[in-house]
């Protein structure tokens, strides 16, 4: 597994935002969010993946628990749309600069509308992708939205 700094890493130390990366093996090609987080000890309320959806005027990112489900109504509301639907994985890489796996709500190729899941907030850190399939940081909930620009909101498919 390699170890070098991501872009995002870079990003996070210009920024001078305190963060812990973390690496995984990956080459069993189990690369959902559960498996991540199994992969690195850490529970899934704290590991967080990063969703990109199009509405009808622009794109947005969700970030949620991996275990957990994007409402797409309450996802449209919370951005103003009618409707939300995720963004085919084969668009990621054009869109965002990531791929499937390492998509990261940090260092996207542009700014994008983005929320967090509101049960961040009750967590001292959260993982999120470092932009790179095997690589994960992990930080403050605050110091993620205030880099990024994000909003809190509740976004998760209530059980």
């Amino acid at each position: 597994m390699s170890q070098e700094k991501t872009n995002v890493m870079r990003l996070l130390d210009r920024a001078k935002i305190p963060y812990t990366p973390h690496y995984y093996d990956h080459r069993d090609g189990a690369i959902d969010g559960v498996a991540v987080a199994q992969k690195l000890g850490q529970p899934l309320e704290q590991v967080f993946k990063t969703l990109v959806t199009r509405g009808n005027h622009s794109l947005y990112v969700f970030v949620i628990p991996v275990a957990e489900e994007l409402d797409l109504k309450t996802a449209a509301k919370t951005c103003g749309e009618k409707s939300v639907e995720m963004v085919h994985v084969k668009e990621l890489i054009t869109l965002t600069g990531y791929i499937r796996g390492g998509c990261s709500p940090i260092g996207m190729k542009k700014a994008l509308p983005t929320f967090v899941d509101e049960s961040a907030k009750k967590q001292p850190a959260i993982m999120v992708s470092a932009g790179k399939i095997g690589t994960q940081v992990e930080l403050s909930p605050a110091d993620l939205t205030a880099l990024i620009g994000a909003e809190f909101a509740p976004l998760i498919k209530q059980r």
